[in-house]
């Protein structure tokens, strides 16, 4: 049984005279990467969203208006529509995908993953799994960037090995699991002191997080252990003080939560901490008590040649959804862990 089936784009000069998909240098690195992640590629099916070379290995030539594009599929160039006489490729793709019926598409490049999800953005995309809603629904699909983009860019390999090794183990089933998580929002504080009382006195362990805009914390997220959370909210847009809290008073309650929460003795664990760690003293006087992992240097040392920030460490260690896809980007400061 197939379990892992390989999208690229196109054929390219090597393709061409082979009549087979990843030949050539590309095909030679992807040979070798899916050898580091752990995968045979004898063991995966290949295939190309297109079965021909287009003209100087662009798309452009077999792009039109959207008039005259496929119906269904959205622009596969800003502005530009593959045409509609290559819908036979898209056929013949979604009879291979039904055919070989594999637990995971590994679709590799922008052409491949508006070919089965009806999008492009491969680099927000990759490494994040979710299901195809074009050419066939319903498939569990992997992004990853394309061996050609590799080699122009070399910088990407070691995502992309790290990606490929996610891969071997979706492939393993075809659903697309998520996890089961729990997290407050929108609290009172009723909710923080049940919080505390029935979660973070005497956890294991405690996960914390900020945002921050200037100066500010916006809010502040804590979870006891990988199935639940609380977001401490601190600021909001939509209320006339610009606060969350109704008054003052409340406010100021909710800031000795935070202290009360990060004082106790369990071990605290952050990403990025040296930031937030500081920011917190700095900004609010507020010691963190007992320190002990950081997630982005843990992972640094790991990894050391791929990015750091916490929406790649989602994508690379979670089966969580893309996250930062979810939600507009507002005044919120963005770290550079995240």
């Amino acid at each position: 049984m197939t379990n892992i089936l390989i999208i690229g784009e196109a054929w390219g000069e090597a393709e061409e005279h082979a009549r087979a998909p990843f030949v050539g240098a590309s095909g030679y690195e992807l040979t070798r990467m899916l050898q580091q992640a752990g995968i045979a590629r004898s063991s995966c099916y290949l295939t190309n969203v297109l079965n021909l070379r287009p003209p100087g290995n662009k798309l452009d030539p077999l792009c039109g208006p959207k008039i005259a594009g496929i119906p269904g599929y959205p622009a596969i160039i800003k502005g530009k529509y593959l045409r509609g006489e290559y819908e036979p490729e898209l056929d013949r793709l979604r009879d291979e995908l039904l055919d070989v019926n594999p637990n995971l598409i590994l679709a590799l490049g922008n052409t491949a993953l508006w070919a089965v999800c009806g999008t492009t953005g491969i680099s927000n995309r990759r490494g994040t799994v979710c299901a195809s809603t074009h050419c066939v629904t319903g498939f569990k699909v992997l992004p990853a960037y394309h061996p050609a983009a590799i080699l122009r860019q070399w910088e990407l390999r070691a995502v992309t090995v790290l990606d490929f090794a996610k891969a071997r183990r979706e492939a393993e089933f075809p659903e697309v699991v998520r996890p089961d998580r729990q997290v407050w929002i929108e609290p009172t504080l009723e909710d923080l002191e049940t919080f505390y009382n029935d979660y973070i006195h005497g956890c294991e362990r405690l996960s914390v997080d900020i945002e921050t805009a200037g100066r500010q914390i916006t809010c502040i997220g804590f979870a006891p252990d990988k199935s639940i959370s609380l977001v401490i909210p601190f600021t909001d847009s939509r209320r006339a003080r610009g606060s969350y809290w109704p008054s003052l008073d409340d406010e100021l309650v909710a800031w000795d939560y935070v202290r009360r929460f990060l004082n106790t003795p369990s071990p605290k664990v952050f990403q990025n901490g040296v930031y937030d760690i500081s920011f917190l003293w700095r900004s609010y006087g507020i010691k963190v008590r007992n320190p002990e992992h950081d997630t982005m240097l843990l992972h640094h040392a790991l990894q050391p040649e791929a990015p750091k920030a916490l929406a790649f460490l989602g994508s690379v260690y979670t089966n969580e959804a893309s996250w930062k896809l979810m939600r507009p980007r507002g005044k919120t400061t963005i770290k550079k862990d995240e």
